[in-house]
């Protein structure tokens, strides 16, 4: 399942589960002063196992130093349209399909929410081949591999209106956790 980031509580565990990620990656860490939406992913036991951090984009967004976004044509059409995702991260044991459709499925439902077309992101390469082949996610490479703040990553668009405008063609799509952003939240005595 998966929840908003609400509490400072929730804040820790957060940078907890992305940091020992990006460690592991070879990363360097940043931690973002602005986020949309903070994204944690929770198994049914409670253990917080992934994370997504969900940004405000604009063509002086530091992601553009690795991309070419705010040359894009559907991205300048799109302003104000448009997120950054961010510390996209699964503890090791938990790198699974299951929970890489509810990482998916949580970003879907606040793009969806948040009336958000695209997403850009700078992915690993071995997660924009899972996103591609087994997702099948509508995305656009806008570049190859590059090292970029410690790691190779690949500048990529993805059309998330394409996903929640098409839900039936997305099997992994999973909207039951809708109320998981609140109800774990009051169950947990939050």
């Amino acid at each position: 399942m998966f929840k908003r980031v609400e509490n400072e509580l929730e804040l820790a565990m957060f940078n907890g589960v992305w940091t020992t990620v990006w460690r592991e990656k070879g990363f360097d860490l940043e931690f973002s002063a602005q986020a949309l939406e903070r994204i944690m992913i929770v198994t049914a036991e409670g253990h917080y196992v992934g994370t997504a951090e969900i940004k405000p984009y604009s063509a002086a967004s530091t992601i553009n130093e690795a991309g070419f976004f705010q040359e894009h044509s559907e991205l300048i059409r799109a302003q104000g349209e448009i997120a950054e995702i961010d510390k996209i991260a699964l503890l090791k044991p938990y790198r699974g399909q299951q929970y890489i459709s509810e990482l998916l499925s949580s970003l879907v439902y606040t793009a969806e929410e948040r009336q958000i077309k695209y997403f850009v992101s700078l992915l690993e390469p071995v997660f924009l081949r899972a996103l591609r082949v087994t997702f099948k996610v509508p995305l656009e490479k806008l570049g190859e591999k590059e090292f970029y703040k410690g790691d190779y990553v690949v500048p990529v668009v993805i059309n998330v209106e394409q996903i929640y405008s098409n839900k039936q063609k997305y099997a992994w799509l999973s909207y039951s956790q809708q109320a998981v952003f609140t109800a774990h939240a009051s169950n947990a005595g939050v």
